[in-house]
């Protein structure tokens, strides 16, 4: 047995799980290293943190020490662990808000399963020492003295100060970049940050309970003299009467149009409906944690989302001014057809508060074992069954179609592969392409469908991105695949998403080259269908009117706007990528953290219930 001249086992326990963890800052996130002292902080906070959440045995009896300190081995490994798993698909963070989109989770299934690796049993080797340990450990080898809980809890505290401080000098004003976990996560460890996650989550919850409504005067103010285009746009009116159609293109990236593998194209209809349309090269999605969910929110509110969690969950019941709503008001029926399960982003409780009249679930298909792939029903037989619910809406309506087949893990049946897989070090790169191709195909027969069924001519059709589908965990085989280094110039430039706005019979379609974002749908849509939104409060403008200076800000604080691209605390010119010195960057900065934050106090004080659209003015 352990004797008393040993290291207490909750030392031992504190120092393997340092040790741990720091390998995974290290290696499995690769938090980048940017100076001397980042790396001093990110060597002090695991064991910081360690020390701190393990020293707190020092108060239980000796007896419930071994107990205690093998419990907490193992639950802070599993707080590790989700994660690890949670970052290798989104390179990000877990948040309150996230763990409560927990009936999400049954319907992942293979998308779990291809994020873990069985090295990940490595993760666990220090749980398993220390419970090995704790059978052989006396118990009057641990801390019992008086003197013994001041000095280790001084020691612990001290650290964590230590560490504190230290990040503070670093990046200084470190717990208001609320938008960048990876940063809290390198300056102050992955477990205070989720303590501080929890203390944000409390202060978001009491806005809606502070709000009076006078926080929108100077909303309004800004988005009516830093947003709002006071000029006709050349297609104002142009779909008046006409049929909307979005499709919203699961995880497709504009980085796969024009591109060939091995000689064939992708994207072959995607690329030929190019010259048949309006197309934006420079369109980048603004999603976060909730992807999906988040592209929808931002493309039918022009709000922002949220930097934690997904709007659809956490404040599903706000009052909003979407156009499923107002479209409703100016004689639309509204659908979505989407072969998921209902409950899925919280859509059926969402729809409703966006002013929805039907939703299209997994219910209203046929899904069998022949037309089902990877999340569900396939592509192709998902356009072909919609087609004919689609012709019993009454018109004019707006319907929204959601695809699934080209979702992470990327699986297709060889049958179905059309296009050879990539060759790189990452076989979720690698099976992307062969997806691309098959919802490229599924929409060119959706087309095709349309014209067949009487539903094309009188539409306008609107095809966008809604999120990426390549995370940045997969940068070397991206770096492989373009040739070039992903610095976070490119990084930024890969979240643009193709956006195609196609009116049968019009002439004049052109290719795009302005910034332009998913906030800048809803206004730009409207303004085609002669619907007035004037009183309306959104952040995004008209893309068919130019006296507003193109400007999109990404929810992590990058920007975009006509001369710059600001992205991880550098400034670039945005046609070269050239790194600027200097602060050209600084007023745009505070411009995108302004608007970020004028969204969030909308959204988190449920603000839309005090103002009257209509009048555009703070309801009584």
């Amino acid at each position: 047995m352990l004797q008393r001249k040993s290291l207490p086992l909750y030392l031992v326990a504190a120092l393997l799980f340092g040790v741990k963890t720091y390998f995974v800052y290290r290696f499995i996130f690769d938090l980048s290293i940017e100076n001397f002292l980042q790396e001093i902080i990110l060597a002090i906070n695991p064991f910081a943190t360690a020390v701190l959440f393990f020293t707190f045995v020092v108060l239980l009896k000796p007896v419930r020490q071994i107990k205690y300190t093998k419990h907490l081995s193992l639950v802070m490994t599993l707080i590790l662990y989700f994660n690890v798993i949670y970052y290798r698909s989104f390179t990000d963070f877990l948040t309150i808000p996230v763990l409560f989109q927990t009936n999400n989770v049954g319907d992942l299934g293979s998308s779990i399963l291809g994020l873990i690796y069985v090295t990940d049993l490595l993760l666990f080797v220090d749980v398993a020492i220390v419970y090995y340990l704790s059978k052989r450990v006396a118990v009057n080898a641990q801390p019992q003295f008086k003197g013994m809980k001041f000095r280790a809890a001084g020691i612990a505290i001290a650290l964590v100060m230590a560490n504190f401080v230290l990040a503070e000098i670093e990046r200084p004003m470190l717990f208001q970049r609320t938008f960048d976990r990876e940063y809290l996560v390198k300056n102050i460890g992955v477990f205070n940050y989720h303590i501080y996650d929890v203390a944000l989550h409390s202060k978001t919850k009491a806005q809606r309970v502070l709000a009076d409504g006078s926080e929108m005067s100077d909303i309004r103010e800004y988005v009516s003299e830093e947003v709002k285009s006071n000029q006709e746009s050349d297609l104002e009116g142009i779909a008046e009467g006409k049929n909307v159609i979005y499709i919203s293109a699961e995880s497709l990236q504009s980085f796969v149009i024009n591109k060939k593998i091995n000689g064939k194209e992708i994207t072959p209809f995607l690329n030929d409906l190019i010259d048949d349309s309006y197309y934006f090269e420079n369109f980048y999605h603004q999603t976060e944690q909730g992807k999906t969910s988040d592209s929808e929110f931002v493309v039918e509110n022009s709000l922002y989302p949220l930097g934690r969690g997904a709007v659809f969950f956490t404040h599903s019941q706000n009052e909003y001014n979407a156009v499923p709503e107002i479209i409703g008001e100016n004689g639309y029926s509204s659908a979505v057809f989407h072969a998921n399960n209902k409950s899925f982003w919280n859509r059926d409780v969402m729809y409703d508060s966006l002013g929805y009249d039907q939703f299209f679930g997994e219910q209203s298909y046929n899904q069998t074992p022949e037309n089902t792939i990877g999340w569900g029903l396939n592509d192709k037989a998902f356009f072909d069954q919609s087609v004919d619910m689609l012709k019993d809406l009454e018109e004019p309506y707006y319907a929204k179609f959601i695809t699934l087949t080209n979702h992470f893990p990327f699986e297709l049946p060889e049958e179905d592969q059309h296009i050879d897989k990539y060759d790189s070090s990452s076989k979720t790169l690698n099976q992307y392409f062969t997806t691309v191709r098959y919802m490229d195909e599924s929409i060119e027969q959706f087309f095709q469908k349309l014209k067949d069924e009487g539903e094309y001519e009188d539409s306008i059709i609107v095809i966008y991105g809604d999120h990426y589908g390549i995370s940045e965990y997969h940068n070397n085989a991206m770096a492989q695949f373009l040739g070039k280094e992903i610095t976070p110039y490119e990084h930024t430039q890969l979240q643009r998403v193709p956006f195609f706005i196609h009116i049968p019979g019009h002439e004049g379609n052109k290719v795009i080259s302005k910034p332009s974002g998913q906030m800048d749908v809803k206004p730009t849509i409207l303004s085609m269908l002669g619907i007035d939104s004037g009183g309306d409060i959104e952040f995004g403008t008209d893309l068919f009117t130019d006296d507003v200076d193109p400007f999109v800000v990404l929810r992590d604080g990058s920007f975009i706007s006509e001369d710059y691209l600001y992205a991880n605390g550098h400034c670039y010119d945005r046609e070269s990528g050239e790194k600027l010195e200097g602060d050209q960057c600084q007023p745009l900065q505070k411009k995108a953290q302004q608007e970020l934050d004028y969204s969030d106090q909308i959204v988190y004080g449920d603000l839309f219930r005090f103002y009257d659209f209509q009048n555009g003015t703070v309801a009584d």
